[in-house]
């Protein structure tokens, strides 16, 4: 008998929709590095519009968006505040070190969400003997922190803090359109008063390759150079770019239903015996859930376990595992999902 697989690893796993092969088929092409592809142009301008920004500019991968980011916003030998879970410290392969020759200085907080306090005291103050801050990073939705979302009131109160200090702001909103659906806001008003913001169209918006880049016209600018510094000047990239279109017209408005459902998972799995799991803490997309101390199971064994079943999740250390809903999971995935955990970890428990 056939498994039919319901795939909650990541949101990065979901294939072009038929509307965006269709458009990548027939895209209208040039070279982007010329300026000269329509497409790529357009998409450009709608992120821009759809933002509340002057520019944008097309890169191949949100750590290349992160990274341009904070190249123009930093210099060697300075510091980058962020909370201690974010992306760019975790996920992006030492690149502000490498690259930009900046320095992390993480703030813990216990729920993934930065206290104005917190950033206050992370600020290190011009001195000749410390290494000073150069950029304020924030994450929303934040994937660590089980896509927690930080809300307006709180982004503004950040967003001041750095402004005391005389301190860009860059926002890491790869999945910033899951955060806006679940807060009833536009992305452009949970970006405003950043200096730049970086969003996936290959996460929740389903398109096969690229982000997006947004901010003033002068930033832009910048940014396209180091784009092509880093090797991300693309050529006849019409053809990816169409698809992201596709995504911000067809997949954007169903955001929702992603959030939706991924509370739906949490709920259900928040009662089966031997899992950990609190389904307020769930507000976008995406689900973690721990493993009670007395489970005689580790969350890759569990994961690999489920995955037999056809159930395909992330483990993530010893006792926690991320599972995160797109349009590719329906309801009915949802509850085999929650159907076929429970099986498996009651018979793992009974035995």
């Amino acid at each position: 008998m056939r498994i039919v697989t319901v795939d909650l690893r990541s949101d990065t796993v979901t294939h072009p929709t038929p509307g965006m092969r269709d458009a990548m088929a027939n895209a209208e092409v040039g070279d982007d590095v010329y300026g000269e592809d329509p497409t790529v142009n357009r998409l450009e301008e709608r992120a821009a519009e759809l933002m509340g920004r002057e520019a944008a500019v097309y890169v191949p991968s949100g750590t290349m968006g992160n990274q341009i980011a904070i190249h123009i916003h930093t210099h060697p030998g300075s510091e980058v505040v962020a909370e201690v879970g974010a992306h760019v410290f975790n996920f992006e392969m030492g690149a502000m070190a490498a690259i930009s020759g900046a320095l992390p200085r993480p703030v813990e907080t216990a729920d993934g969400i930065l206290d104005p306090e917190q950033v206050e005291a992370a600020i290190q103050p011009p001195a000749g003997y410390r290494t000073p801050t150069s950029l304020l990073v924030l994450e929303n939705s934040h994937n660590l922190a089980g896509g927690r979302v930080t809300p307006l009131a709180r982004m503004a109160q950040l967003v001041a803090v750095a402004r005391r200090h005389n301190l860009p702001v860059h926002l890491d909103g790869a999945r910033i359109h899951n955060a806006a659906a679940a807060l009833g806001v536009t992305a452009a008003e949970l970006g405003a008063g950043c200096d730049t913001v970086m969003f996936c169209l290959s996460k929740g918006l389903g398109a096969p390759v690229g982000s997006m880049l947004v901010g003033d016209a002068g930033a832009i600018t910048e940014a396209r150079r180091v784009r092509k510094m880093l090797g991300g000047g693309m050529r006849q990239a019409g053809i990816i770019a169409a698809a992201g279109l596709v995504a911000l017209d067809e997949v954007l408005p169903m955001l929702g239903d992603d959030n939706r459902r991924a509370n739906d998972l949490a709920v259900g799995l928040a009662e089966i015996p031997g899992i950990v799991l609190d389904p307020e803490t769930v507000e976008t997309n995406i689900v973690f859930f721990s493993l009670a101390d007395a489970a005689p199971i580790d969350a890759a064994e569990l994961t690999t376990r489920l995955a037999e079943k056809g159930v395909l999740c992330h483990p993530l250390g010893r006792d926690s595992i991320r599972m995160v809903t797109h349009y590719h999971i329906s309801d009915e995935d949802i509850g085999r999902a929650v159907e076929v955990t429970a099986e498996t970890l009651g018979s793992i428990l009974s035995s």
